[in-house]
């Protein structure tokens, strides 16, 4: 019922305002549903960019063992290598160290040993002459090292 211009409406015609917006509970339920999912992906994200981070001491060791070749070819030793001013320098990387501790005449064995400043303390892997690829050490919740293989997932996956 439309009352004309200018006249009041009853008392009973009057309603009250629409509210807006969000109330506590339904706010409570969204945060709840975000901190279980950031429970579930933020440590997923952290092993992806571990694994990723790997990569760079795989490559790197399985570069130094082709340039080892090369060198023991030219000079029927690998005595001399891993020193500056050769063609097999000891590599420089960002997230591993990286060390030439065993060159004799017919055998060599480089290590990479993960850098803690920048999150990958613990890993540690080496190769040998024989192509022999093991991984010596690995950060608790890993599982136990291998020495068959690289290691590159969690569980001593390789």
């Amino acid at each position: 019922m439309k009352l004309p211009a200018g006249k009041n409406q009853p008392t009973w015609m009057i309603t009250a305002p629409r509210q807006r917006g969000f109330t506590l509970i339904e706010l409570m339920i969204v945060v709840a549903i975000v901190g279980i999912l950031a429970a579930i992906s933020v440590p997923a994200y952290r092993d992806y960019v571990i694994r990723g981070k790997l990569t760079e001491a795989h490559a790197t060791l399985a570069d130094t063992r082709v340039k080892l070749e090369q060198y023991f070819q030219d000079n029927r030793t690998y005595v001399g290598a891993c020193a500056a001013n050769t063609n097999v320098p000891i590599p420089i990387g960002k997230h591993f160290t990286y060390t030439c501790p065993t060159l004799t005449a017919s055998t060599y064995e480089v290590q990479a040993a993960g850098k803690t400043t920048e999150g990958m303390g613990g890993f540690a892997y080496t190769i040998n002459q024989a192509n022999v690829r093991t991984t010596t050490g690995l950060p608790s919740g890993w599982g136990a090292t291998n020495n068959s293989c690289w290691v590159t997932k969690k569980g001593g996956l390789c």
